[in-house]
Parts: structure tokens; sequence; C-alpha cells
């Protein structure tokens, strides 16, 4: 009977080890996978702004803009940091005005660029810092996916001059009356 409990034992042990297992090597790919669709939801953002910035330079005649946002959606992989960069500091000279829709949609697009930058961060954090764990790397858990790489751009904020004061208006009779 003594030998039952080690067996037992032994197999519970082996039991919870293997779960543990499991669950890391699953979070591992969990977020292996959540930094991949980021990274592509990023992308697809970037490709809004840039089509954004190429409507505005347009509107606006701004051959620089145009031609930096030209540039950031032909960039291949190796300078699409660069053109992002060269496109919002183009962007960031601009004086826009919110009545514009198409500059508002320019402003929309950078904010979201900016969010969807902020969550492509923190899921490759996340990941590398899941890949640097020690049973991780000696199991080589992380083996089967890509290495995940922090897009680095300058933070995409736009200045937006406030709308013009609308004249005013009359007061309407209701608001007169209860005004007395």
């Amino acid at each position: 009977m003594p030998g039952m409990w080690w067996i037992l034992g032994v197999a519970a042990a082996l039991a919870l080890l293997t779960a543990y297992l499991t669950w890391t090597a699953r979070r591992v790919a969990r977020l292996h996978a959540r930094a991949g669709s980021a990274a592509r939801a990023l992308d697809g953002q970037l490709v809004r702004r840039a089509a954004a910035a190429a409507v505005v330079a347009e509107h606006h005649d701004v051959d620089e803009l145009y031609t930096a946002a030209r540039l950031a959606l032909d960039a291949g992989p190796d300078e699409r940091e660069a053109a992002e960069n060269d496109l919002t500091r183009q962007i960031r000279a601009l004086r826009l005005a919110l009545g514009d829709p198409a500059a508002q949609a320019l402003v929309t697009t950078s904010r979201r660029v900016a969010l969807a930058r902020q969550v492509h961060t923190d899921l490759v954090r996340d990941a590398l810092l899941a890949r640097g764990r020690p049973l991780v790397r000696l199991l080589r858990m992380a083996r089967r996916h890509p290495r995940p790489a922090y897009f680095d751009i300058v933070e995409p904020t736009v200045p937006v001059l406030p709308p013009a004061p609308a004249a005013p208006t009359q007061r309407e009779p209701a608001a007169a009356l209860d005004a007395v």
C-alpha cells in the first residue's frame, strides 16, 4: 500500500506538470497570434492614414504631403518605418481646419494609428516576455513562431485648428421667456 501512494503522487505531479506545460505552450502561441493580428491591424491603419493624407494633399495642393503619402503606400518592409515617419512629419507640418471632411478623416485615421501602434507595442512586448521565460527557452516552445518586432514610428499626432466660431444667432422666443 505505501508504494501505491508514491505512484499516485508521481502520476499527479506528472499530470500537473503536463497541464502547466500545455497551458504555457498555448499561451505562447496565443500571444504570437495576437501580436501578428495587431501587426496586420496596424498595417491597415497605416494604409488608411496614407490614403487620407493623399486626399488632403490633393484637396490642398500640397505636393510634399502627396509624395510622402505615396512613398508610405509603396514602401517595402525594410523602408516602411522611415516612410511612415516622413509622412508623420509632413502631416504635422500642416495646419488643418476641422470643417474640412478630408482633414477630419486624416485626424481620425491618425488617432487610430496611434491606438493600433500602442496595442501592437503592448502585444509584442508580452510575446517577447513569454519567449524569454527560461522554461519556454529550454523547451523551445516559441520555435514555430516568428519573432515579433516592434514598429518604431513617431507618435502620429495631428495639429488641428479649432473651427471658426459660429455667428451669433438670435434667441428663440421660448428661450427668451425662460430667461425672464
